[in-house]
């Protein structure tokens, strides 16, 4: 039988940084030190201009073929998860597969999810190895939000950062994903949104849910985004391990999609867990948006707090609204 297991990670980062005190600088009367503490987040890398979301994965997944010893002729497909591709046509997992120098037999696409993404990437590396389609995936999360944000917005300037993470899916013999659980509801696609970029960018577009106070591209009603997530993520939770026959006693982290503190700390306190079960990773990086877990599991790798055997579950939610979970294993 064939099965899929995360391999190594590689996360790579614009080279700017933005940080809390100069934006203090920047707008006085931005008071940053409440913001800091309803956001946890102290500073952010931002894509340059010319730089974008094939840049950022490029960089990613050459880190990751260099520091792991990879060689890329050994990968079988590709799949890029971003809501910033560089173009509308062609596709940008097309773009990067030229620029990695993958072979011309490798399958390759774009999915468009944003903080749900890498669960839902991880179900269709899964399921192509376990077809017998692939053995090696290399699995793309990259996203340059600040291009959607006006350097005047208060809310979102001071929470999205951007990034990317390269991740290698392999075939192993044993089962280390389990219990893929899925969730979406439409209804809430009006609380973050961009709505002038695609081909319905006309007066008939989703309209943002409550008035809109910034002039950034990107909308979003955090409010709304708090009680869908404390409503749908306990119940995720329960769903994934259910199917996976398992207690909550029996895992050993709760891995989310790092949003804000101020989420992380309420999902903490609804599911009556801790930091040190859910680990909250977003002070010098931001929401990274489909980034964020994959840099949870590689800080918990690096600092030596994840083991092999540990069983995990890793939740990823947010616009949509969409949300994944499942359960892993660490080999």
């Amino acid at each position: 039988m064939k099965y899929a297991a995360i391999g190594p990670i590689a996360i790579h980062f614009p080279d700017d940084v933005e940080t809390n005190e100069q934006l203090q600088e920047e707008f006085p009367d931005w008071d940053l030190e409440l913001i800091f503490s309803k956001t946890g987040i102290a500073r952010r890398h931002i894509a340059a201009d010319d730089e974008c979301a094939s840049d950022l994965a490029v960089e990613a997944a050459q880190k990751l073929f260099t520091e792991h010893a990879i060689d890329p002729d050994s990968i079988d497909f590709l799949l890029l998860c971003t809501q910033t591709p560089d173009y509308p046509l062609p596709t940008t997992a097309c773009l990067i597969q030229e620029r990695l120098g993958l072979p011309t037999t490798v399958g390759a696409l774009d999915f468009n999810l944003g903080c749900s993404g890498f669960v839902y990437g991880l179900s269709l590396a899964d399921g192509f190895i376990r077809a017998g389609n692939a053995q090696r995936v290399l699995l793309l999360t990259a996203e340059t939000y600040s291009k959607y944000i006006h350097p005047t917005d208060r809310s979102l300037r001071t929470i999205f950062g951007d990034g990317a993470a390269a991740t290698l899916i392999e075939r192993v013999d044993e089962p280390t994903l389990s219990a893929f659980q899925f969730g979406t509801d439409g209804s809430g696609a009006d609380t973050l949104l961009v709505t002038n970029r695609g081909a319905r960018a006309t007066e008939q577009s989703i309209r943002p849910r409550h008035r809109k106070r910034w002039p950034s591209d990107l909308y979003m009603d955090g409010p709304s985004l708090i009680s869908f997530a404390v409503g749908a993520i306990p119940k995720l939770v329960d769903d994934v391990l259910a199917a996976a026959n398992l207690e909550r006693s029996d895992v050993d982290f709760f891995i989310m999609h790092q949003a804000t503190r101020k989420m992380m700390e309420q999902l903490q306190s609804c599911m009556e867990t801790d930091e040190a079960h859910m680990p909250i990773v977003l002070r010098d990086c931001g929401n990274t948006v489909s980034s964020t877990i994959p840099i949870v599991i590689q800080e918990l790798r690096a600092s030596g707090q994840l083991k092999p055997g540990m069983q995990n579950l890793l939740i990823g939610f947010g616009v949509g609204w969409s949300w994944a979970g499942c359960v892993w294993k660490e080999v």
